[in-house]
């Protein structure tokens, strides 16, 4: 490898681009270990790409990416490749390619055209039976064809779905703002309802991004404030730009008060020796009360040389050093030497990134949502795998190196990032190609980070979150960006953003089942008897049923313990049951007009308004039904919905827009009232019948959610994907074809991506 270009030196923060000469060879060194030449010469920071909180070592011949800057040391650079082809520029190009239509469109968008298949299916019975019935197309003195037409229009075709469905999300989103959740996408909401597989980041997701000193490893006899003491005198003194390590040195001091009485007794400072790459340490040169202390910190092998101590006291140094690596720990030992005397070895201080206060509780109550959290890092696999184990994720965290060129394809690629637990040493495409596995095999994948890294990421996954402090790279990339530190607020959110899809969910069911009432008893009531309710009357009826359940966006609604999923095949069959029994109940009430009494009207009324009056009622209650029983109906949809039942009465008392003479065939013995009043007595009797319906519906309704086999109807089995058509691909990846042609060497044909993609990988 070859470095980029530039003079690098300690005191600048110099911006030097990529990488290695051709594309082969670049991918190659990617997914290699670097060979390490000689000792580090630079120390670069990877917070921007990989996220890592503490600058990364760079060997001659070593790897400098675009938009690090250099934390220490000085070389030279020769620049391979700029602009789209640098790995900055190929993780803007993911960003700009991970696009397509959303979930909830997809599923909006199918169940519009289902709807408006089935009113043009309608639509042509009502014709084949108007020829039949001998009715015009158009006349302007009776009921024709395109009467019947406009009706089924104004019913089949929801135009009050979109509007219901985002003004839901919309006071959802504004729930969500309430707990620091602002969501930039109202479709996230609905994505994040389903999601089922939880990709974060680590450094500043799951942990704080702040290193902390664990329990020390103090040499025999060794006073652990003094090794603080000294380890503090062995750091910069420059405030304004403390390195990573000195600072948390330095904070640690709080919880040693003796220490900070030992460096309150005047020390001075003659001399201070930043970290050198060959020597790889620390060295101050102190004095107090006359006597000189040289004080160093560094890595353990380097500060273990220094002293002269038993073999003991080294074996058991390094095996602590060992252990520490093990755990992930980066460790620095810490050693002394007075004037005259020589060096003492005093210990060892393990640093960690620990996880957030709340990210173990977090992540099991993820778990009991249903939801499986996998950890992307870019921090070694040892640390990955120790912060693992403390947040109860599972150890099984493999290095970045299996996802891409790791010799696995197909059904083995996609199992391995299905099972593992989390990924370390991760790149902006490595995360990316995570995301793009999971949504292969089916699952709703959600991703958070707060880098630039994570952007490419952000953007793929179907609901995308910046956690508090994001990039603004991440925030433009992401659904839903957090305004308070790490994962609590996601809880809440996933909680949220379910309740609103079981609202939209039992809006839904009830708009089909309204659809199919009116399209049944319409079409049925032209072909039987020659009879339709007027235009006018359906209008209204479209109106009261939308304007009504716009309060639905209000409605208390409870949420499930797994990842929801729009079961469409389930959906379709109980609304289709709910408006064939909704037709039926229409259809006792106009059949009963036909006895000899009238039927269910008492003393005199108008047809056209008691059927008005009917359906309104069914089809408002309809709403109490398919909400379900967990939780009670809010104020606010309980005093929609009868708001419209009551100015539904008020059309049937006073016969609004029902003065139009209807004559049936056969005819009725029923003489409607010329004014089209209708009476009290009637009015009670149809809303007393109307609840006998509604309670029936709801008995139904509930026995349906009490079958297994409906209970499970239309949802996907996320885990598994197409297995053969894995398989097949992966071979095929491995497939070359040797040709030879006369008089030319032989060639080969091989299966490549397109130029688009290639670009985007």
């Amino acid at each position: 490898m070859m470095l980029e270009h530039g003079d690098l030196s300690s005191t600048s923060e110099s911006d030097i681009d990529e990488e290695a000469g051709g594309k082969e060879k670049e991918e190659a060194q990617q997914n290699k270990p670097a060979r390490k030449r000689g000792y580090p010469i630079l120390a670069c920071d990877h917070s921007a790409i990989t996220g890592e909180s503490l600058a990364v070592d760079r060997y001659m011949g070593g790897m400098i990416y675009y938009t690090t800057g250099c934390k220490r040391g000085k070389a030279y650079a020769i620049v391979q490749t700029s602009a789209k082809t640098s790995f900055v520029g190929r993780t803007a190009s993911m960003v700009q390619a991970a696009k397509g239509a959303g979930h909830f469109e997809i599923v909006m968008d199918n169940i519009g055209t289902s709807l408006l298949i089935l009113v043009m299916a309608w639509i042509l019975a009502a014709w084949i039976g108007g020829f039949f019935r001998h009715l015009p197309i158009a006349s302007p003195r009776q009921q024709t064809l395109l009467h019947y037409t406009l009706t089924l229009l104004i019913i089949g075709v929801p135009v009050g779905l979109p509007v219901v469905t985002t003004t839901t999300m919309a006071v959802g989103a504004a729930y969500l703002a309430k707990k620091k959740a602002i969501v930039q996408k109202l479709t996230a909401i609905e994505s994040l309802a389903g999601v089922d597989i939880l990709c974060s980041d680590k450094t500043g997701t799951l942990t704080a991004n702040k290193l902390s000193i664990r329990d020390p490893y103090v040499a025999e006899g060794v006073d652990i404030d003094w090794l603080f003491a000294v380890a503090a005198l062995a750091s910069s003194h420059n405030i304004d730009s403390l390195d990573p390590i000195d600072k948390v040195t330095v904070l640690t001091l709080r919880s040693y008060p003796r220490a900070r009485e030992i460096l309150r007794r005047g020390w001075t400072t003659e001399k201070f020796t930043p970290f050198d790459p060959v020597s790889k340490r620390i060295v101050s040169v102190v004095v107090c009360d006359g006597i000189r202390y040289t004080c160093t910190k560094g890595a353990p092998k380097a500060v273990l040389q220094l002293t002269e101590c038993s073999k003991e006291t080294a074996d058991h140094y390094k095996s602590k050093a060992q252990e520490f690596a093990h755990r992930g720990f980066r460790s620095l030992g810490v050693a002394v030497q007075k004037e005259g005397e020589p060096w003492t070895l005093l210990g060892m201080l393990p640093m960690f990134d620990p996880p957030r206060e709340d990210t173990a509780h977090t992540i099991r109550e993820a778990q009991n949502l249903g939801i499986s959290v996998k950890m992307l890092t870019g921090d070694a696999l040892a640390i990955a795998k120790e912060t693992c184990k403390m947040l109860a994720l599972g150890t099984k965290v493999y290095n970045s190196d299996k996802l891409i060129h790791g010799g696995l394809s197909g059904v083995m690629a996609s199992d391995l990032v299905e099972k593992a637990d989390g990924f370390a040493e991760v790149f902006p495409e490595h995360k990316y190609q995570v995301v793009q596995m999971l949504q292969g095999r089916g699952h709703l994948t959600a991703m958070t980070g707060d880098g630039v890294n994570d952007a490419p990421s952000l953007k793929k996954a179907d609901c995308g979150i910046a956690v508090e402090g994001a990039s603004e790279a991440a925030q433009s990339a992401a659904d839903i960006v957090f305004l308070e530190p790490g994962l609590s607020t996601i809880i809440d959110s996933i909680k949220m953003a379910r309740q609103i899809f079981q609202r939209m969910k039992a809006y839904i069911q009830y708009r089909i089942a309204l659809c199919l009432h009116l399209e049944i008893y319409l079409v049925t009531s032209m072909i039987i008897i020659n009879e339709s309710i007027r235009v006018e009357l359906v209008v209204f009826l479209a109106l009261f049923a939308d304007l009504a359940t716009v309060a639905v966006a209000y409605d208390n609604a409870s949420f499930e313990l797994r990842p929801v999923e729009w079961q469409l095949p389930k959906i379709w069959f109980i609304s289709v049951l709910l408006g064939v029994l909704l037709a039926l109940g229409t259809w006792i009430v106009r059949g009963s007009m036909f006895l000899p009494s009238g039927g269910i009207i008492q003393n005199w009324g108008s047809i056209q308004e008691v059927l008005f009056l009917e359906v309104a009622l069914t089809e408002n209650w309809l709403i109490f039904v398919t909400r379900g029983m967990e939780t009670w109906p809010s104020v606010q949809l309980v005093g929609a919905i009868l708001g419209v039942d009551i100015l539904a009465t008020i059309f049937c008392l006073f016969g609004w827009f029902s003065n139009q003479t209807m004559p049936t065939d056969p005819a009725t013995s029923f003489v409607e009232t010329e004014n089209g009043w209708t009476d009290i007595v009637t009015v009670v009797r149809v809303w007393g019948y109307s609840l006998g319906v509604s309670i029936v519906i709801a008995l139904v309704y509930f026995m349906l959610n009490k079958f297994k086999w409906l209970e499970n109807l239309g949802r996907s089995k996320r885990d598994k994907g197409d297995l053969k058509i894995e398989n097949i691909l992966g071979h095929l990846s491995r497939l070359t074809v040797e040709y030879d042609q006369p008089g030319q060497p032989k060639g080969r044909f091989f299966l490549a991506t397109s130029k688009e993609e290639e670009d985007v990988e």
